[in-house]
């Protein structure tokens, strides 16, 4: 399916959602694929642990984030794909950044991780069919389906690459 099937489109995703084309999300995972996004950016391995500005998070805290958010959303796919109507939480990312190991990882680890948590996810859409993914819950205050999480999944992902890119490489030049 396709992201134009999305209907309503959900408020606060939607910036997500809106930086992925109109493609099949299956093509889009592949398309979009950890390896693919992040190779984009020379020399990711040198700027791991160095931040920005005093107070954000390193490229491996991020990275951290987006395997983090990928779970979290695909779990939310499963459940209300299921047709499980509970309302489910936001979660503080805050929070979960605060209580990681990514300090002590290096980036070639976490992008491991990344392509086998990307690799389920995908798993996860391929068994649903156009019915499944159609079918929304609420969370975090919006209606959404699960094909709109999947763009979410994809839109973040993409969303923190271009922040890595524009404030992080700098770094190294």
């Amino acid at each position: 399916m396709k992201k134009s099937a999305i209907s309503p489109m959900p408020a606060f995703f939607d910036r997500y959602i809106n930086i992925v084309d109109d493609i099949d999300i299956l093509e889009a995972f592949q398309l979009y694929a950890p390896d693919s996004i992040y190779s984009n950016i020379p020399k990711i391995s040198e700027v791991g642990d160095r931040v920005y500005q005093p107070g954000k998070w390193t490229v491996k805290d991020i990275l951290q984030h987006v395997i983090d958010n990928e779970r979290i959303m695909a779990y939310r796919a499963l459940r209300f794909s299921r047709n499980d109507k509970t309302v489910l939480p936001g979660y503080d990312e805050e929070l979960f950044a605060a209580n990681t190991n990514a300090a002590n990882r290096t980036v070639a680890d976490l992008m491991l991780e990344f392509n086998e948590i990307r690799l389920s996810t995908i798993s996860l859409f391929r068994g649903m069919n156009d019915e499944m993914m159609l079918r929304s819950g609420v969370a975090y205050k919006s209606e959404i389906s699960a094909l709109a999480l999947a763009f979410v999944i994809i839109g973040h992902s993409i969303h923190h690459m271009r922040i890595i890119e524009e404030r992080y490489f700098p770094l190294v030049l």
